[in-house]
């Protein structure tokens, strides 16, 4: 049976003290959560620039080519000027270099070369030459770079590797100088492509042109 408290009996007090103890860390470690995470994300680097994207659309398919802008910036933005002034629109892949078209040299690699093929016309001065070595960008598969013969020859040719090709590099010995190509991009769809077109029939030996040259309809920026 309950009991009934008597007029002016007091109520036990409730435990401030206690209830405080148990709630008051609970805002306390939420404020450290979000002090300790602001702080990571401030340590973060800052997000990085979009890389621009080419689509080179050619007779044997699309092939879709990311710039290295910032590591390679003189070569990178000849190409992009080459692209974005229309330079390459019906241009080619005309030559196919495969480990059994260069029986005269002792230092063999696979690569397809396009650009503005035999037309001078849209053909602009030459850039200086940038070292793989100072880009950091090697000669992978896939590797997009700037055909030349001496150093600071290269305009509008580029070439595209297939495979690991450190001879390309600075200091490998495809060509006698020892400063490699300059390297600046690199395809990131359509390598299908790029491998069907070295395939295609061509010289056995130098200038390795392919019997039917792969035209380039367009060359666009992407994003």
């Amino acid at each position: 049976m309950t009991r009934r408290r008597a007029a002016g009996e007091s109520y036990p007090a409730l435990a401030d003290t206690d209830t405080r103890e148990e709630i008051a860390p609970m805002p306390i470690l939420a404020l450290r959560r979000t002090a300790a995470l602001v702080a990571i994300l401030a340590a973060l680097p800052a997000a990085l620039p979009a890389q621009t994207r080419v689509v080179l659309d050619t007779d044997a398919g699309a092939i879709t080519v990311v710039l290295f802008e910032k590591e390679a910036p003189v070569s990178a933005a000849n190409f992009l000027r080459y692209v974005t002034e229309g330079r390459y629109d019906n241009g080619a892949f005309y030559r196919t270099v495969t480990l059994a078209n260069q029986p005269s040299n002792a230092v063999k690699i696979e690569v397809i070369q396009g650009g503005l093929d035999r037309d001078g016309a849209k053909r602009l001065p030459p850039i200086a030459h940038e070292t793989t070595d100072k880009t950091g960008i090697t000669h992978t598969d896939g590797t997009l770079s700037m055909a030349r013969a001496g150093v600071g020859s290269a305009a509008g040719e580029f070439f595209i590797v297939i495979g690991h090709q450190p001879e390309l590099d600075f200091g490998g010995k495809r060509n006698a100088d020892g400063q490699g190509f300059a390297a600046f991009g690199r395809v990131v769809q359509g390598m299908d492509v790029v491998q069907r077109i070295q395939r295609m029939p061509a010289d056995s030996a130098p200038p390795q042109r392919l019997n039917t040259v792969v035209r380039i309809r367009t060359a666009r920026v992407v994003r």
